[in-house]
């Protein structure tokens, strides 16, 4: 009975866990990178796809983007996120074709 109860309660963790997780697009919008930021074309900041091009093949980028985010480092400026949020949202933009 009390593994049963015990299962329910993880079940539970998990699911509402899940429930909140956003998607790397998801995120992308709702911190306002696509107001500079476009997939495809070129807007204030380089397209997504050419982020993903320059970095192709490269060890390390997702370590060297989150680090220039969380520094504002080559960005105008930090971008607020968890870490999670930015490995989600980097992790989309060098998937980006």
């Amino acid at each position: 009975m009390k593994s049963l109860a015990l299962a329910s309660i993880v079940a539970g963790l998990l699911f509402t866990g899940a429930a909140y997780a956003q998607s790397g697009d998801d995120l992308l919008k709702s911190k306002g990178c696509l107001g500079c930021h476009d997939m495809q074309t070129k807007k204030v900041g380089p397209a997504y796809k050419d982020v993903a091009a320059k970095y192709k093949g490269k060890s390390g980028a997702e370590a060297t983007i989150i680090g220039e985010l969380k520094e504002g480092k080559g960005h105008p400026m930090k971008v607020s996120a968890s870490d999670a949020e930015l490995k989600s949202m980097v992790e989309r933009v060098l998937a980006a074709k």
